[in-house]
């Protein structure tokens, strides 16, 4: 083999893997987060859960990458082992998708259409049709689309370069005697699952062998070994994965090594046992790319047709070799952002979706701790806010780093725009964390000096502790299902509550002049009013930054004369609940009073 073909050879693996890498990162992009929600509504229908692993796979082109997704799901909590196991023997079903898209290279007519099927045809059509809409598409989806496109043209373009280079050893009796040491099982599966682990890859593993079957030196007896081994050598990145991982990640990775394992013991055993009683008529026949492609997929299919009834057994066995350990709940309420999503961009982010919600019902339940606080002071309640408080700012540092971590990476516009919403989110949610502090050390203030409200002030703060919890858990609620129209009811809600703020300091400036209050009550009154008045603020923030996404297009004139009655009429509603019960109250007091004099009146 002379330097050229060396060169060619080597180039052409290159183009390959990238070709495969670009088709996978532009098909997860159109994906979305569509991948993540199908993997989430698994029941423990087997069936279900092998047909689904095997669809993600083929649209992402990696089983690596698909069993890496269920790993960070089941460290995350989000998945169990039953649901988990039935989807990793789906992803290496679908990991055999590429191995069948590279077996029209062995199409051979005369008729037009069928040839420009041929790789050799059909790859530059593909990277000339993706790099025209690329260079005229402004939008990112369509670039992604095309992106797919070219991938597959670069894909092809590899492959046809590593069947010009293996092309001059076809006549090469050197070459063919190489190759007869591969009928050796053991050595064929163990060069198969060494190509595997250096190309980080069995579909670009076996890619190569169907490049190399263009030569005729590749039989059935050299291709079977070292087909099952490159399922073996898949493994190894999926266990540099699983380090770090809780007990339940790492169970699944030891049932898929397992898996592989048993069905490559198994598969072979049958193969060399029948050719050994009756044999195969196939045996020295030589293989082509999709005679390979076709084996590949008949082993993951009865490998997991074998082991799909026995997969309680292999999870009995996965928990013999993985033992349990503790783990704290702010460690298992952190392991939603797992380092693993980051290879799946769009799962990240949805990751980092669940955790920010969890920050605005923790910051909820601070202001529920800090109005009981109010009302009663305990200690056992102030030391649950504060140990929520580590919560929300241990959260927002590491949200912060990892959401930076996700922007690295090629996003969509639409995911763009919602890690930066995110970014502002995590820190309006802190805020607001901070505000409740605040109102918990006026709590112990105002227990460790003895002051005491009057009862019309505590009677105002519950109307107003009514309003933040409404317009919290509007908040919350709208945010956690990206529900623009609920969302849109947080700013009319906002205006109500500034209104009520301004309304209760008038009254509680008039109790100070009737002297029916102290200064050092009323300033911690005022007070508590300006940090709910925050908390509402940054509501409206969070709500306002997730209409902005949503929304897009600058709306015309039709939806905005909507949207403005629509607030109008919001505002109406918060305010006979929240705002008129006050006004009303400060009314009925008027009527009751001593008729007082026109100066007076003034």
């Amino acid at each position: 083999m002379t330097l050229e073909s060396i060169l060619m050879m080597l180039g052409g693996i290159g183009l390959f893997l990238y070709g495969m890498k670009l088709m996978g990162n532009s098909l997860e992009r159109c994906a979305g987060a569509r991948m993540e929600q199908i993997l989430e509504r698994l029941t423990n229908n087997k069936a279900k859960g092998v047909a689904l692993g095997a669809g993600v796979t083929a649209v992402i082109q990696s089983s690596s990458a698909t069993i890496i997704m269920v790993i960070g799901f089941l460290n995350a909590g989000i998945m169990n082992l039953i649901q988990a196991v039935p989807v990793i023997m789906g992803a290496n079903i679908g990991t055999t998708v590429t191995a069948q898209i590279l077996r029209l290279g062995d199409i051979s007519s005369d008729n037009v259409l069928l040839t420009m099927l041929k790789p050799a045809s059909f790859a530059p059509i593909c990277i000339v049709i993706g790099a025209f809409v690329l260079l005229l598409a402004k939008k990112q989806k369509i670039k992604d689309r095309a992106g797919i496109v070219i991938g597959l043209g670069i894909l092809f373009c590899g492959m046809s370069m590593m069947e010009s280079a293996f092309a001059p050893l076809t006549e090469s009796e050197e070459f063919r005697n190489i190759f007869t040491v591969f009928e050796n099982p053991v050595l064929g599966v163990l060069t198969g699952a060494a190509v595997t682990i250096l190309l980080q890859s069995s579909s670009a593993s076996v890619g190569v062998l169907q490049a190399t079957a263009s030569t005729g030196v590749i039989t059935f007896a050299m291709a079977a070994p070292m087909v099952i081994g490159a399922n073996i050598g898949k493994c190894a990145t999926v266990l540099l994965a699983s380090i770090g991982t809780n007990k339940n990640a790492k169970r699944a990775v030891c049932t898929d090594i397992t898996m592989c394992c048993c069905g490559a013991i198994l598969f072979l055993g049958g193969i060399y046992l029948y050719q050994w009683i009756i044999g195969f008529e196939i045996w020295d026949n030589t293989m082509s790319r999709g005679n390979i492609a076709d084996f590949h997929t008949l082993f993951n299919l009865a490998t997991c047709l074998v082991m799909l009834p026995l997969c309680n057994v292999l999870i009995a066995f996965s928990k013999k070799i993985v033992k349990d350990k503790g783990s704290s709940k702010m460690d298992e309420e952190l392991a939603l952002l797992d380092e693993r999503f980051l290879n799946t961009p769009n799962v990240a982010l949805q990751q980092c979706k669940k955790v920010i919600t969890s920050m605005g019902e923790t910051a909820k339940e601070n202001f529920s701790l800090a109005y009981e606080l109010l009302e009663k002071f305990d200690d056992n309640k102030l030391e649950q806010l504060k140990e929520n408080e580590k919560f929300l700012d241990k959260t927002e540092t590491v949200l912060g780093e990892y959401i930076l971590k996700i922007t690295e990476k090629s996003l969509s516009e639409e995911s763009n725009k919602l890690a930066n919403e995110m970014m502002r989110t995590v820190t309006d949610w802190e805020r607001i964390g901070d505000h409740c502090v605040n109102l918990a050390e006026l709590a112990e203030i105002k227990t460790d000096s003895k002051l005491k409200f009057s009862i019309e002030g505590f009677s105002e703060l519950k109307h107003i502790n009514a309003a933040i919890d409404n317009i919290l858990e509007l908040t919350i609620e709208s945010y956690g299902s990206d529900d623009e129209d609920m969302a849109f009811k947080v700013a009319p809600m906002e205006d109500v509550i500034d209104d009520l703020v301004d309304l209760l300091k008038d009254n509680h400036i008039e109790r100070l002049r009737k002297g029916e209050c102290t200064v050092e009550r009323g300033v911690s009154f005022v007070e508590m009013l300006t940090n709910i008045e925050r908390i509402s603020d940054h509501c409206d923030n969070i709500s306002l930054h997730m209409r902005q996404r949503m929304s897009g297009a600058e709306l015309d004139t039709h939806v905005k004369l909507k949207k403005e009655y629509e607030f109008k009429r919001l505002y109406h509603q918060y305010s006979k609940l929240y705002y008129e019960p006050v006004l009303k109250h400060n009314i009925n007091e008027y009527k009751h009073k001593e008729p007082i004099n026109t100066e007076q009146r003034k």
